[in-house]
């Protein structure tokens, strides 16, 4: 049976909004409370990865306990929290919700799937939740990206085989997950970063539709 595109499934930090100097400033203030180095270079190796895995990165060789881990984690996401309270459409990147109409008037299914686990509250202060038939986030699967299950949880609450989806993704991690479960993947951003991808564009406000349908 013909390959044919049934679903698109969005990254959500770098591709359908920047929150990434949230996450950034909530790391760095929890960095210098702990006394830990932490800078723009390290932040950017927590691109598209869990929380928990980017408090490994950032601890390095860094020993602490099993209790103090979790309060940190527990203290980053709260400094993440109070700092998103105000996002809004206004934090939309341009040209996605054009995107994700066009899409939905072409019969296309979509679903987030992000590693995140405040996803909903984001999607629902950028006004787009509605959108969304799945939502698969940091709370869906135990194995964060840049393992495949959180692309073939949202594949599998749309009813979609996964051959049959399209992933838009910012990071190397979700490349790579979106690859292993075996979909088609838009890049979305700098070559040197998304370079692994089937087709990729500087922002998603540049996707051009009929270049992916015609690459599937």
């Amino acid at each position: 049976m013909r390959r044919k595109i049934e679903a698109f499934i969005f990254d959500l930090d770098g591709v359908l909004t920047d929150t990434a100097e949230y996450h950034y400033q909530s790391w760095k203030l929890l960095c210098k409370e702990q006394g830990i180095p932490f800078d723009r270079k390290i932040n950017e190796k927590l691109r598209g990865v869990s929380r928990r895995k980017s408090l490994e990165i950032i601890l390095g060789d860094q020993k602490v306990s099993p209790g103090k881990f979790s309060e940190m984690l527990e203290r980053k996401n709260n400094y993440y929290r109070e700092s998103i309270k105000n996002i809004s459409k206004k934090d939309l990147f341009p040209g996605v919700e054009k995107v994700l109409e066009e899409l939905k008037g072409k019969g296309i299914k979509l679903a987030l799937g992000s590693s995140s686990k405040n996803a909903r509250p984001v999607i629902e202060g950028l006004g787009v939740k509605d959108f969304f038939e799945a939502i698969a986030d940091g709370n869906s699967v135990e194995k964060a990206k840049p393992a495949p299950d959180i692309f073939l949880f949202a594949a599998e609450k749309l009813g979609v085989v996964p051959e049959n989806c399209v992933v838009v993704e910012d990071a190397e991690a979700g490349i790579e997950a979106a690859l292993t479960a075996g979909m088609f993947v838009v890049g979305i951003g700098p070559w040197e970063r998304v370079g692994k991808s089937h087709i990729h564009f500087p922002e998603i406000g540049k996707i051009n539709l009929d270049e992916i349908f015609a690459r599937f």
